[in-house]
């Protein structure tokens, strides 16, 4: 008898991710897009977003860190801030800026930049002079590459020689999801390294650690895994350090507390900043914004540090600061662990099998309390397993990606009954009891 409900368990369970597979498919479909408006907010959604905004402590600002704002600013004007900076004596300098001509014509009158010859050898002088340096660089496709496959990436787009021979290359293309530059951008994740023609290249904030310190970086490639989760600590400290005018306040479109100090390139030209700020850190040059507080959504990203944790309107996190959460994250060795595949199967065929035979025990021994009990059942795994994921990551760091879990525990009653009925429909159709004698 017991094998046989073990049998039975067993079989209604495949049935239950059998169906799980057809509502997926149908998802895929997108026939109720237009209609589903609370899906369509809520996509972009993951539980472990409300641990990163709602939960964790307030983390102390990491002054290993600065920011420095270029806004629109032209390269003499670049050459004359990092000039300054080096008599700071920073570690790195980080650069996430392109400095070449666009589209490969290199003529005055497509690559305007070309005029300023001065600029362009002060601005190449200024990064041999300083003792680091990391230049953006960017992952692209031939035309043939991308057709073949949308992961292999075959070039870098860099910027002139004269930039290039003084600095350590990084790329710093994000796995967004996003098929042009100005579409919206949710980035949660970092590849570390990706192999261009034979040769490994480290990501722009890979390269600035391993420039700080090799040693964490090195063990954090260790890890070779292809994409790593970055474990956000925080968004610019808005709190801008001055020497003469104290502190301006601005907005902080995050709902985490701020962690990175961030200043304007004219505060570093006026000498507005302390020298502290920068001696022996890592300093890193990039846009946010025209000025400090600037809306624009150039080079912003949504992450899971959004005060809206659903239904997102408005991206919270410059490019630059996506890129020092990800240095942060490997200098404090503080990184985000994920289950294997096979173990989120594995526990979710565990889980369905359980609540299976559960629901098989009620309908033999209270087939009358059947409908509420299963109900109060399915509530309570959905939340336990909510709750689990949320805890998991708070406490451990650990992403337990369940979303099979969860799904086979929405579906197990309505899978049940289904099968239920075609059980029976069988057993009355084409399985006869033997007439008495």
């Amino acid at each position: 008898m017991k094998k046989k409900l073990w049998i039975q368990s067993l079989a209604i369970t495949v049935f239950v991710f059998f169906m799980l597979w057809v509502a997926n498919k149908v998802t895929d479909l997108k026939l109720f897009t237009a209609f589903d408006t609370i899906g369509q907010a809520m996509r972009d959604f993951e539980l472990t977003d409300y641990a990163f905004s709602k939960l964790r402590e307030t983390p102390n600002v990491d002054e290993k860190i600065v920011l420095v704002n270029f806004g629109s600013i032209d390269r003499r004007t670049l050459a004359q801030v990092i000039q300054k900076i080096n008599t700071y004596k920073p570690r790195v300098i980080g650069i996430d800026g392109f400095y070449n001509c666009e589209g490969g014509l290199r003529d005055s009158i497509n690559c305007p930049q070309l005029l300023d010859t001065l600029g362009n050898l002060m601005l190449g002088m200024s990064m041999a002079e300083a003792d680091r340096v990391v230049l953006a660089t960017k992952l692209m496709q031939t035309k043939r590459t991308g057709k073949i496959d949308t992961d292999v990436y075959d070039s870098l787009e860099v910027s002139d020689p004269l930039f290039m021979e003084h600095a350590f290359p990084g790329f710093v293309s994000l796995p967004t999801n996003a098929t042009y530059q100005e579409d919206v951008k949710l980035c949660r994740s970092v590849f570390p390294k990706i192999t261009v023609n034979g040769k490994d290249q480290l990501a722009f904030s890979v390269q600035i650690a391993m420039q700080y310190d090799s040693v964490k970086t090195k063990k954090f490639l260790a890890r070779n895994k292809p994409e790593e989760l970055i474990n956000f600590r925080g968004n610019v400290e808005v709190k801008q350090l001055r020497v003469h005018s104290g502190k301006d306040t601005l907005t902080n479109s995050s709902n985490y507390p701020t962690y990175f100090y961030a200043v304007e390139y004219d505060q570093v030209l006026r000498d507005e900043v302390l020298p502290t700020l920068f001696e022996d850190n890592i300093i890193i040059l990039g846009y946010m914004g025209d000025y400090m507080g600037d809306p624009s959504w150039e080079d912003k990203f949504f992450t899971p540090l959004n005060s809206k944790v659903a239904g997102r309107a408005n991206p919270d996190m410059f490019g630059l600061v996506l890129h020092a959460n990800v240095v942060a994250m490997i200098l404090n060795e503080d990184y985000i662990n994920e289950i294997p595949t096979w173990l989120q199967y594995a526990i979710a065929f565990a889980v369905c099998l359980m609540t299976v035979s559960l629901f098989i025990f009620i309908d033999k021994k209270l087939p009358t309390w059947f409908d509420a009990l299963s109900f109060v059942i399915q509530v309570t795994e959905l939340l336990l397993i909510s709750a689990l994921i949320v805890f998991a990551f708070y406490w451990w760091s650990l992403k337990l990606e369940l979303a099979v879990a969860l799904g086979v525990s929405a579906l197990v009653g309505p899978s049940y009954d289904i099968f239920k009925s075609f059980q029976n429909e069988y057993n009355k159709r084409f399985t006869k009891a033997r007439e008495p004698v």
